[in-house]
């Protein structure tokens, strides 16, 4: 068998080839639910991407026989290192066929450009920051990927398995939570009454002035996720500028009906406690944009399902609350108010984001309904 060989990604051209990749190896997959081009375009970019501003990167293609087949980033970000003190560079974008040699290279080439910028570890499979999809799939092959997570094969494992010095760093799950037909769970709606009777804390629905009016609630939205994540595996605090970024890239599109904000009125200005922002499942809407274009059809998928809701799932993408009103209940408070949108708009079941398998205060909410917890990944480390 002929060797494998690296090749830096210096050029557009580059770029293409290194995004165009996962295309075509899950073309016709009944289960990833691929990012659009231009969204990974931009992530990938470096002047456009603000995260860029603290990270380095570099992307990395593998050959055989002059065929393309695989593709690997290399990332330093320097904030979460310094604020962790962990000098690590990340894998990410990983993708590749089932072939031992091509994992190695891959891997290799991250190895080799972390140690020649000092660092002493490689972890991942992980983004530029917590915003990104993260964890390599380990079960669940057989679920339907979603916009905010990873998708792979089930041989991806297996390789990682033979990498010699290569082990577990950290577990996530991922839980389905059935919507109740009818009502909401006794307890539940106990907790969150209690709640607001007890607590003042209330639910503030926002309209579109509110994003961006005097009290910025788009701003206001991720300083509650930053403070909520920032203990979290993997998680670097959001600058100002990728908060200006996210804002834009969430609230452009989602349903404000779906999005809730917990509120504690005992403050003078009402500050916000608790987040939760959802979506109408864009999977399958994803697997029918050819090649992750928009153009010709693909825009018309995408807009039946965040328009019409014509999808059975939602998924929750961020769901924050501080630390400090966790022991009052305000979780129940965010579903007492998104559980009867739910139901008028016929979702079956959400598919919650990834969640650290330690993280059992995180899960204990998935209690008041039917759930399953059905996918797990795991990101990895290696001394360098």
């Amino acid at each position: 068998m002929s060797s494998v060989t690296i090749e830096r990604v210096t050029d557009k051209k580059g770029l293409k080839a290194f995004i165009q990749l996962h295309y075509d190896l899950y073309k016709g997959s009944k289960y990833d639910a691929p990012n659009l081009y231009s969204d990974e375009v931009h992530t990938l970019s470096r002047d456009k991407n603000s995260a860029f501003e603290f990270c380095e990167a570099e992307y990395f293609l593998a050959y055989r026989d002059g065929k393309l087949v695989g593709r690997v980033a290399a990332i330093i970000n320097h904030r979460y290192n310094t604020q962790w003190q962990r000098p690590c560079v990340r894998f990410g974008w990983l993708d590749l066929i089932d072939d031992i040699e091509v994992m190695k290279a891959l891997l290799k080439a991250v190895e080799d450009y972390g140690r020649e910028k000092g660092m002493k570890e490689i972890i991942g499979p992980l983004g530029f920051t917590d915003m990104d999809p993260e964890g390599m799939l380990t079960e669940g092959f057989d679920q339907l990927g979603t916009m905010a997570t990873l998708y792979n094969y089930a041989y991806y494992p297996k390789l990682m398995e033979q990498m010699e010095g290569y082990e577990k760093d950290n577990d996530y799950v991922e839980y389905k939570v059935f919507v109740p037909k009818e009502g909401m769970p006794d307890k539940m709606k106990r907790v969150a009454e209690l709640c607001m009777s007890r607590y003042n804390l209330h639910v503030k629905k926002l309209k579109k002035e509110d994003v961006y009016g005097p009290k910025k609630y788009g701003y206001r939205v991720f300083e509650v996720i930053n403070k909520t994540f920032g203990h979290l595996y993997g998680y670097s605090e959001m600058s100002k500028k990728q908060m200006d970024e996210y804002v834009d890239m969430y609230f452009k599109f989602i349903d404000l009906e779906m999005l809730c904000i917990i509120e504690d009125w005992n403050t003078p200005d009402h500050d916000c406690i608790g987040v939760g922002i959802t979506i109408p499942s864009l999977s399958r809407a994803l697997q029918k944009c050819r090649n992750g274009r928009l153009w010709p059809f693909g825009w018309w998928h995408l807009i039946k399902a965040l328009k019409f809701k014509k999808t059975d799932i939602v998924d929750c993408l961020l769901i924050g609350i501080l630390p400090e009103y966790r022991s009052k209940g305000a979780n129940a408070l965010l579903f007492y108010d998104l559980i009867p949108i739910y139901q008028k708009y016929g979702f079956k079941w959400g598919e919650t984001h990834v969640e650290m398998e330690t993280n059992g205060k995180v899960q204990s909410q998935w209690g008041y309904f039917e759930n399953e917890q059905h996918k797990r990944r795991r990101c990895y480390k290696k001394s360098l």
